[in-house]
């Protein structure tokens, strides 16, 4: 085998090389695109909000349950974001 075959044969495994690094990575990525740690997070203190709106007394002039209504809306709003990163980046 000569110089040049030697060197093409490098340059493809430096290639090789290089491109299964950037699936790692690329992966690596993706995998944490898909962890909602926040938004779960957020899940949680929406429904934590709820609960005290729902223990709370109920004469509020009709605020209140807006606020549980609203409330709902964001948590359904939140999931569903946690449901398309799950989806476009892979759980």
């Amino acid at each position: 085998m000569n110089t040049t075959e030697k060197s093409r044969r490098n340059v493809l495994r430096l290639a090789g090389a290089g491109l299964a690094a950037t699936s790692v990575a690329t992966v690596a990525a993706n995998e944490a695109l898909a962890y909602q740690g926040n938004m779960e997070r957020a899940v949680s203190s929406l429904y934590s909000a709820l609960g005290s709106l729902r223990e709370s007394t109920s004469d509020k002039g009709g605020h209140r349950v807006k606020a549980m209504r609203l409330i709902q809306q964001a948590i359904t709003e939140v999931q569903s974001g946690i449901e398309f990163a799950a989806e476009k980046f892979g759980d």
